[in-house]
């Protein structure tokens, strides 16, 4: 299996997969406010209605999340702030986070994290701790993470248990609230793997639908730099390979061949977890819509052509 598409691909001229239009279908993507600014018009680089994450790095002020979260939904985007346990300081701010997003954005979905940083800033310390204070029960969907390759902020060790565990309490907790639940996933590259971890989910009653994270088209030392900050595992070592060959360096990394890979399986098993993909735009959001629209057929195509 190839694991890494290094050809330059013109988005006029890349043909259209059957399999892989099906799997783009509701994809989303990930938007911080600093980079969200540089996008004049959603519209012109995404289908209407596209569910857009917006991440909270920790020192982003809640004034400028709320904001991007406006303008997302003036211009007919489904916005998804993240709420990451760990930069919150207490049930007030939480409270006050919710009341802005819910009051100037009209939010209504909201992705869960322990979020990145390693001592807790107050009394949070994991997303079911922010879903047990019951600021969540009126919202319509909620997602949380899930880590293909293993979470070592979770389990040093590397093992599943505590991670399984952890999602089966939240699937509870969706399915006692009414709530719509999904699991969004970090960025991984390689489809056999993933599909191993999926399938472990369905066999450990873990129902959820799987929203895989795909890393956007991105130079490959770029997607080094990410990888290694997010806490990509085994796939690092197949990108520090690469890398050894210095004409790879200054050439795209598109992730074609891996979400075909998955869409064909997809295709076999219309059961498989994964049902939507979820672009983290690590080269740019210009970059990375430009790949999703000219590989998603009709359903990829921007509100509002430019």
């Amino acid at each position: 299996m190839s694991l890494l598409n290094f050809r330059r691909t013109s988005p006029a001229s890349a043909p259209h997969n059957a399999q892989l239009v099906a799997l783009m279908q509701g994809h989303s993507i990930e938007v911080m406010p600093r980079t969200a600014e540089k996008i004049a018009d959603f519209r012109t680089v995404l289908p209407a209605g596209t569910r857009v994450y917006i991440a909270h790095i920790d020192g982003t002020p809640i004034a400028d999340m709320v904001a991007t979260a406006a303008r997302l939904r003036a211009q007919g985007m489904e916005p998804m702030p993240h709420f990451p346990a760990r930069i919150i300081a207490n049930r007030a701010e939480l409270a006050d986070w919710v009341a802005r997003y819910q009051g100037e954005a009209d939010i209504r979905e909201a992705l869960m994290l322990g979020g990145g940083v390693t001592t807790p800033k107050g009394a949070f310390d994991n997303s079911m701790q922010l879903l047990e204070t019951g600021l969540f029960d009126g919202f319509r969907r909620l997602h949380v993470a899930g880590h293909p390759e293993g979470n070592r902020d979770i389990a040093p060790d590397g093992g599943h248990d505590i991670i399984l565990n952890a999602l089966r309490w939240k699937q509870d907790f969706a399915r006692a609230k009414g709530i719509e639940m999904a699991i969004v996933t970090q960025f991984a590259f390689e489809a056999e793997p993933i599909i191993d971890w999926a399938q472990g989910l369905r066999r450990n009653g873990i129902d959820l639908p799987v929203h895989l994270g795909v890393a956007g088209p991105a130079k490959l030392q770029t997607l080094i730099k990410f990888a290694i900050a997010c806490g990509v595992g085994p796939s690092l070592k197949v990108l520090q390979k690469r890398a050894k060959d210095v004409s790879k360096l200054l050439l795209p990394f598109e992730p074609s061949e891996l979400v075909t890979d998955l869409a064909a399986h997809k295709a076999a098993n219309p059961d498989f977890a994964i049902e939507r993909l979820h672009f983290f735009p690590l080269g740019g959001i210009k970059a990375a819509t430009d790949w999703t629209i000219a590989h998603g057929g009709p359903s990829s195509q921007p509100a509002v052509q430019p």
